[in-house]
């Protein structure tokens, strides 16, 4: 093959462009991962077990506190538990709440590993969109058991989770007994017959660009309102789907980061009314 001024300039373009992504990938894969290492507060891993028997393995960090603390449960993506994800545990006890992350992957990897057994993160997430809905409630309720016996803790505890832990936590708003508000980020909400079983109020958090899950918003708002329950919805103009996690990287889309700090003012003034 000749090579000719141009092809070396493409060349050298796209191999630009891939060493650039890399070191990007790179930057924004230890933004969670550098939050952890630097935090002062206390974190551990927590294992018990569910009703259905299996072991569910979960990250919780304490708040430096003088008394017991409301708690949050954190529901990750559908790439599993991941270094961004314990990070959002860690920022919610930074602001006085005792956070636990579970690890919905628990003993479905490779050797009955958790999420950190699988190859890649494609792995997980196939993995994940197999897991039957019966046994992440037992997992959840678990995790909610588990928590509120911790002495560390209160009797409160809100839900909150992202892209598929977001319907995850949408749903278990409906299954979930005694949760003080659930927190669904761009995530789908349930059908009919859960939403007419919901107890807590919910507070949708949605991207303006991210119309496969945001266009389903009308229609949630007017059945919630239909059956009276409390549904708010906040829609962000421009923000994508993940604007939580994008909004935080290297470099981040202004809409998205935008996104990003509004929502965490309206969640964190929720959870502290």
């Amino acid at each position: 093959m000749k090579w000719n001024s141009r092809s070396r300039l493409i060349s050298g373009v796209l191999t630009t462009l891939i060493l650039t992504s890399g070191t990007l990938a790179a930057q924004q894969s230890d933004v969670g991962k550098k939050r952890l290492e630097d935090s002062p507060r206390h974190h551990e891993w927590a294992n018990f077990k569910t009703g259905m028997g299996r072991t569910v393995r979960a990250f919780v960090v304490y708040p430096e506190v003088d008394a017991p603390a409301p708690a949050v449960v954190v529901i990750h993506e559908n790439r599993g538990l991941t270094d961004w994800v314990r990070s959002v545990a860690d920022r919610f006890a930074e602001e006085g709440f005792v956070a636990i992350a579970p690890d919905l992957l628990s003993e479905t990897g490779p050797e009955r590993g958790g999420a950190e057994s699988f190859a890649s993160s494609d792995a997980a997430r196939d993995a994940i969109y197999t897991l039957p809905p019966e046994q992440v409630t037992s997992d959840l309720d678990a995790t909610v058991d588990f928590i509120r016996k911790d002495q560390a803790t209160t009797d409160e505890v809100a839900v909150i989770g992202f892209c598929w832990g977001g319907g995850q936590a949408f749903r278990y708003g409906a299954q979930g007994d005694g949760i003080t508000a659930v927190f669904a980020f761009y995530g789908p909400a349930p059908d009919r017959a859960l939403l007419e079983k919901i107890k807590s109020p919910v507070y949708g958090f949605y991207g303006g660009n991210d119309f496969r899950i945001t266009g389903q918003v009308p229609q949630t708002t007017a059945t919630m309102k239909e059956l009276g329950k409390k549904f708010e919805a906040m829609i962000y103009e421009g923000a994508g789907h993940a604007f939580m996690r994008l909004g935080e990287e290297p470099g981040a889309d202004a809409a998205n980061q935008k996104a990003m700090q509004q929502a965490w003012a309206k969640v964190l003034g929720i959870l502290k009314r």
